[in-house]
């Protein structure tokens, strides 16, 4: 068990260490993410449309 609380205490004490992002940072970064997926997505509908039109028109 001392081994484990040891851990804790060392856990406890790296994350007092780290840099953490401002909540305007967050929000900037998770608007960038959210902003990609999107374009992503209507990239991908677009060509999964044409490509069924295309094979629509084939066969």
């Amino acid at each position: 068990m001392g081994k484990f609380t040891q851990y804790l205490k060392d856990s406890k004490a790296e994350l007092k260490k780290v840099a953490w992002p401002t909540k305007k940072e967050v929000i900037k970064h998770s608007m960038i993410v959210i902003g990609v997926s999107l374009f992503v997505a209507v990239f991908l509908g677009l060509v999964d449309f044409l490509l069924n039109l295309a094979i629509g028109t084939i066969i």
